[in-house]
């Protein structure tokens, strides 16, 4: 990604750093910073609705793209990846110094947290190492004045020597004045003077030695002092890049190699070897991070995060941390559970009204009676149940799990989780993944991004189907709600359903770490690797952005990828039970061949070939079930539980049945929206094939073991 060649001229720009201007006068703008600074609440503010979302070429990665317009101006604001550091020890870290240092932005706006700015400075120091294009936006300051911090921006900006704007993104204040400061940044006057890092002597002598040489080759595409330093660093990473984007190899250089081991020898002789050399980089511009934020920031007090820490110490505890984390998780599902009924109802009555319409279309038609059922009562009424049924649970959850994101209490999570994880030989960010698996398994294995480690990443990848997603929850609850809850009415039948949701989670939380544990020892052998997790402040939620942000990002990305699956799945299924060999339909043999197998795990054929047949989709692995009992050759929906249940109870369901059923659903392949995004993440068909295996015989051994002990005491 990045500019185009008629557009900079930078013909030597490989095509995947290319980005489109839709006008010649077109600005590129790099929005970077380090995680929870509010790089999304500023980038939203700024573009509106006006962004799209993918992924950087040949990275996991997601980056987003935004528009503006300033002033007759146009702008193209580009969201690099949240990051600490552009040393590149991430694909994160890579990412965004590659667009810094190679997709030729007209500007670079660092965005960083007034409550903590000392430790963002980190980054504006580096990137001031790369280019002078910059403007600092010190977001926050409502949060920092609330906390009684003041950050004095004349001085910060005339001891960093670029310009600095103050904002208060989530509110709006401040962002006048910032894209005031992007549009003279844009005009590349220099009219300032970039802070310089004055390293140590001996490093300064040999950046002498060796620049001269690095300034000739590079020509003005990259600043030659900061790759001198990278040249000493031996950043390897960095010569792939140069030779990748500007088609330069320094190494083949005869004239710089002779400088540069002609350093590295002056740098030994004084003791320095590589690992010297960098921590003496960093130290020197941690130091100068520190001196800069002590005279540009001013606290009334050194107990400004009181409050913080003391909602932490009850929050992370090792007694109440667990057990609030769990109640949460209760609350959320009950809040899901009661709040998603009613419009389920509401949609499913809409469509279904739409789906007479179109049989009165049809037939007004003269239609053939297959080209109805294939269409309608095949295709559309899959479609239906997968939208009223997927589409409210994830309107409400996904929201809500949005609103504790934004709130900072999911690194809180991780946190209480980590130990678990750790001792797993998992990772601890893998608790952030498994969360986001509740809302859509697809959004999880994506979300998995945020692990370094690609054994680790393989890992979560492969255990996050052993939380339920929004599909499965409509099975687990009617289940229980009938065999198990129904004995209970009113407010009490809706708790009871949420406390024997939550132990099923639990349950698959439990399965999540003993997976991982047997992974970790076997085919993805190794020890987990460390990582600093950051708590970030407590901040209020801004209510309306999360909830746009969660149905436009989550809610109906989610949601198309299940139609675009289920779709298809509904011409099957109709092609199945109508179409007879015999006296028995395609479906029927086909559950009769499945029953011997499917007993022994505590199913029926009918329920085992109606979780294969809901492979695109879980949501309609119940109407199927429906279908197939009844034997009516479209899928249907029983007017109330009770009798759904009846008609269960007719077929042989017990209450060992439904366990079994349960069990299952929470333990089965992963449907297969979320199979493409495992192919896709993994790039792998082997680790896409082990993901589909290994929950899948987890389930079948634990359906097993379940049934045979019931039996064997006589509990059937």
């Amino acid at each position: 990604m990045g500019l185009s060649s008629q557009s900079t001229g930078a013909d030597v720009l490989q095509s995947e750093l290319k980005i489109k201007r839709d006008y010649v006068n077109d600005r590129l703008i790099a929005l970077a910073g380090n995680p929870n600074v509010g790089k999304s609440t500023v980038f939203n503010a700024l573009t509106g609705l006006k962004q799209h979302t993918g992924n950087w070429p040949g990275k996991t990665v997601t980056n987003a793209q935004g528009k503006y317009k300033y002033k007759n101006r146009h702008f193209i604001l580009v969201d690099i990846p949240g990051t600490y550091s552009l040393m590149a020890n991430s694909a994160e870290e890579e990412v965004a110094r590659d667009f810094i240092c190679f997709g030729d932005p007209d500007a670079i706006v660092i965005v960083t947290d007034a409550t903590c700015l000392e430790r963002n400075l980190y980054l504006v120091l580096q990137t001031l190492e790369i280019t002078a294009n910059v403007v600092v936006c010190v977001n926050l300051l409502d949060e920092a004045k609330r906390k009684n911090i003041r950050v004095n921006l004349k001085e910060l900006s005339s001891r960093i020597g670029v310009t600095v704007v103050g904002t208060s993104a989530g509110t709006g204040k401040g962002l006048e004045a910032l894209m005031e400061s992007v549009f003279h940044a844009t005009d590349k006057k220099k009219d300032h003077v970039p802070l310089r890092i004055q390293y140590d002597e001996i490093i300064e002598q040999g950046i002498d030695i060796l620049e001269p040489c690095v300034k000739e080759l590079l020509q003005g595409r990259l600043n030659s002092r900061w790759v001198s330093l990278k040249l000493i660093d031996g950043d390897e990473v960095l010569l792939k890049a140069l030779g990748k984007y500007i088609n330069i190899d320094l190494l083949n250089h005869s004239a710089l190699i002779e400088k540069l081991e002609e350093v590295r020898n002056i740098l030994n002789a004084s003791g320095i070897d590589r690992e010297k050399f960098r921590d003496k980089i960093t130290s020197k511009i941690v130091e100068t991070a520190e001196e800069i934020a002590s005279r540009s920031v001013q606290t009334e007090s050194d107990k400004y995060n009181d409050f913080d820490r003391k909602i932490d110490r009850i929050l992370t505890s090792r007694i109440f941390g667990i057990p609030i984390m769990i109640g949460l998780l209760g609350v959320v599902f009950w809040l899901t559970l009661t709040g998603a009924n009613y419009p389920s109802q509401a949609i499913a009555s809409l469509l279904f009204r739409i789906e007479e319409q179109l049989t009165v279309f049809f037939m007004d038609l003269g239609t053939p009676p297959w080209a109805h059922g294939v269409l309608i009562m095949g295709i559309y009424r899959t479609v239906a149940w997968v939208v009223s049924v997927m589409l409210p649970p994830m309107a409400i959850f996904f929201p809500l799990f949005t609103l504790l994101e934004d709130l900072g209490y999911l690194p809180r999570v991780a946190f209480n989780l980590d130990n678990f994880f750790k001792k797993s030989c998992a990772h601890g960010k893998q608790a952030l993944t498994m969360c986001m698996g509740f809302g859509c398994n697809a959004a999880g294995i994506i979300g998995c991004r945020i692990i370094n480690s690609p054994r680790e990443r393989l890992i979560a990848i492969i255990t996050n189907n052993f939380v339920p997603c929004n599909g499965r929850f409509p099975t687990l609850i009617a289940i229980i709600i009938m065999f198990f809850a129904g004995a209970e009415s009113g407010p009490v039948q809706s708790i009871v359903s949420t406390l024997l949701l939550t132990g099923i989670i639990i349950l698959g939380i439990t399965m999540t770490l003993i997976i991982s544990k047997i992974l970790s020892k076997t085919i993805l052998k190794g020890l987990p690797s460390s990582f600093t997790l950051e708590l970030p402040p407590y901040r209020k939620p801004q209510i309306g952005k999360v909830i746009v942000r969660s149905v436009f990002d989550r809610t109906l990305f989610v949601l198309g990828r299940a139609v675009s699956v289920a779709a298809p799945a509904g011409l099957i299924i109709w092609m199945m039970a109508n179409i007879y060999v015999g006296d028995l339909s395609i479906l029927a043999r086909c559950a009769a061949f499945l029953d011997p197998f499917a007993q022994l795990i505590g199913l029926d054929g009918y329920i085992l070939l109606a979780f294969i047949l809901g492979f695109p989709a879980n949501e309609i692995v119940l109407p199927i079930i429906i279908m197939s009992y009844m034997s009516t050759g479209n899928m249907m929906e029983m007017s109330s539980l009770i009798q759904l249940k009846d008609l269960l109870v007719a077929n042989g369901w017990t209450w060992l049945t439904a366990l079994c059923v349960m069990l299952f659903s929470l333990m089965h392949w992963p449907c297969g929206t979320t199979c493409l995004t495992i192919k896709k993440e993994s790039q792998s068909w082997k680790w896409t094939l082990v993901s589909f295996l290994v929950p899948t015989a987890t389930g079948i051994v634990i359906c097993f073991f379940v049934a045979s002990t019931a039996r064997l005491l006589g509990l059937n």
